[in-house]
């Protein structure tokens, strides 16, 4: 990892660091079927958006590196950078992997130093829009001119659609702290089932990657419908059908009357060359 004599500032929330230190996010994306298809879809988008390889990318807030490993496999040289020591410490054991500690508004990365930038989950943890357009900036020094730069975020009604499915939006506390976060997006550690978040509106996403520099060049709703009907799981065990799902949710992806119902959206922009 190149050092650099940036200030490192930014100190990430202590709940967010306990809830990432239980370990669990590698096995929701690679055994759950709601994360399993996020996992998928991510895959399936990056690999239409991303240079080819070898290219050297910079996975921000990477994890325990469950993108960085096939992204290495497709043949990219990938360095990663998490701030919870758990997750640094699994990706480094990773073939072709370079992992190292790092908060996303101030990358211990030199200027220009990768063909593209991948922010999976910094964004979603950060609950003012500065720190976001922060951490957007911080990616745009980082891409190279005309690099891509791909975020994360989770929609506002996220929260409201998957305790619906879960059958626990019946329950009248969950059901308030959950309308409470449809209304403004922050999402606060009680209730046990995530951490400290924000939910953002897909359309408020661009123009945060505009103050920072970055110009927006499309967005795509990962999980579409599919993850919230109730025989997901059985349809991806299934290769054919596994197939169909992803079709499917690919056909909508970028539509901007259903880009809301997807858990997770992938906002896309680009470093100008001038």
């Amino acid at each position: 990892m190149t050092e650099t004599t940036r200030p490192q500032e930014p100190t990430v929330r202590e709940e967010i660091l306990a809830y990432y230190g239980r370990g669990e996010e590698d096995g929701r994306l690679r055994q759950g079927g709601a994360g399993r298809l996020e996992f998928w879809r991510t895959q399936d988008v990056l690999r239409r958006i991303l240079p080819p390889a070898p290219a050297r990318v910079l996975d921000v807030g990477g994890g325990s590196g469950v993108h960085a490993e096939w992204l290495a496999r497709d043949g990219y040289e990938v360095e990663l950078v998490d701030p919870v020591p758990l997750h640094v410490e699994q990706a480094a054991r990773l073939p072709g992997v370079t992992a190292g500690s790092g908060d996303a508004r101030s990358l211990p990365v030199a200027d220009a130093g990768f063909d593209a930038v991948l922010l999976l989950g910094p964004l979603y943890h950060l609950p003012e829009r500065a720190d976001r357009v922060r951490a957007l900036a911080e990616a745009h020094r980082a891409v190279r001119p005309e690099g891509p730069v791909v975020a994360a975020t989770i929609n506002r009604f996220a929260g409201l659609h998957d305790l619906l499915h879960q059958e626990l939006y019946f329950d009248p506390a969950r059901r308030a702290r959950t309308d409470a976060v449809s209304d403004h997006g922050r999402h606060g550690p009680e209730g046990g089932l995530f951490t400290t978040a924000y939910f953002a509106e897909p359309t408020e996403v661009p123009g945060e990657f505009t103050d920072a520099g970055l110009v927006p060049e499309g967005q795509y709703g990962l999980e579409g419908v599919a993850w919230l009907m109730g025989g997901l799981d059985a349809w991806l065990e299934d290769p054919d059908r596994r197939e169909a799902v992803l079709a499917a949710t690919r056909r909508i992806e970028s539509e901007p009357t259903l880009i809301g119902t997807s858990g997770h959206v992938l906002t896309v922009g680009r470093r100008c060359s001038s």
